[in-house]
């Protein structure tokens, strides 16, 4: 029988997940999974459940959550062979998005159970871990304008997070409206670049904005790469273009956006410039220096997600049922 801990924040998400983590330990006892219910009790605690299973060899740790969960959890597997199973249940879930999962939430309650179905017997597949400044990240870590926003917004309580996409919107152009963008000096794989941007995005995804814009089309999160975004300007008007052409896809092609591909990068600013995390603030620096853990982390990926990849999963779907007639 295979071992797993369901890790589940209470306090995720617009709506309480903790009455219905029984529906996903159903499911996954069914599937022959001996399952350990816990709940953290913050984000160091997230951390420290996820390293304790894989220092016990629990075969996958099932997060339950939103993104800042899921990240946490991750950071405690990196380099593990226990593999990271998503139930999202947070306000963004942009992760599960990219995978192709359908969050819980009050009118999707039976999301949790088909989620845990989902994975149950998935393929396992080593993804990609992003580290800035020695820590770990599964999806983006940005400077300026974004990190701003993220900084004054979060930890958001519970009643906020029903307003999420408009008090987002909102504190991202009142900072905008002052933000005059910073000077770096970027290098990148040797490559070295100088300019003035509002915004600095380091991504290991496809989706940005809360899941809202396709910010890397071709990016796979597998392939030894991250991507560099350097968005140029120094105005309220030209943040909003960057929004509204991201969203619209046109930045792939806009001269006022460059992608730089990287393994290693290193970033110096003028001055003291704020870092965001998979959507966490994290902390200020004037220099920032990013890597790639390649394939370093174990994920249950559900069949339909196989096209993020570049390479084909290290243990293929299990047969409904296989694990528990062993």
């Amino acid at each position: 029988m295979r071992k797993a801990l369901l890790v589940y924040n209470p306090a995720a998400g617009r709506f309480p997940v903790r009455p219905f983590i029984h529906t996903a330990d159903r499911v996954l006892a069914k599937a022959g999974w001996s399952v350990e219910a816990v709940e953290t009790l913050s984000g160091e605690d997230a951390v420290r459940l996820a390293e304790r299973a894989a220092s016990e060899k629990y075969e996958a740790v099932f997060a339950v959550g939103g993104d800042g969960t899921v990240g946490q959890v991750a950071s405690g597997l990196v380099g593990s062979q226990t593999a990271l199973g998503i139930l999202p249940a947070g306000t963004s879930n942009v992760w599960a998005r990219e995978l192709g999962l359908q969050p819980f939430s009050w009118a999707r309650w039976g999301a949790l159970q088909g989620n845990a179905r989902l994975l149950a017997d998935a393929p396992i597949c080593a993804v990609d871990v992003g580290v800035c400044n020695e820590q770990p990240f599964l999806m983006w870590a940005g400077l300026g304008l974004d990190a701003m926003t993220v900084h004054k917004l979060e930890p958001r309580i519970r009643l906020e997070k029903f307003f999420a996409v408009p008090e987002y919107a909102a504190a991202t152009i009142m900072n905008a409206r002052t933000w005059q963008g910073i000077t770096l000096h970027i290098w990148a794989d040797g490559q070295e670049i100088e300019g003035h941007v509002i915004l600095a995005v380091v991504n290991n995804i496809r989706h940005y904005m809360g899941g809202l814009a396709n910010l890397s089309p071709e990016a796979y999160l597998d392939d030894g790469l991250l991507d560099l975004w350097l968005f140029s300007g120094d105005s309220l008007g030209d943040s909003l273009r960057h929004v509204f052409d991201m969203w619209a896809g046109r930045h792939v092609d806009s001269k006022d956006a460059r992608r730089v591909p990287f393994r290693h990068l290193r970033i110096e600013a003028e001055s003291l410039v704020s870092v965001q995390m998979d959507g966490e603030p994290k902390f200020n620096t004037q220099q920032a220096e990013i890597t790639v853990r390649t394939r370093a982390l174990n994920v249950l990926m559900p069949p339909h997600a196989l096209d993020l990849l570049s390479r084909p999963p290290l243990v293929a779907a299990k047969r409904p049922g296989h694990a528990s007639e062993r």
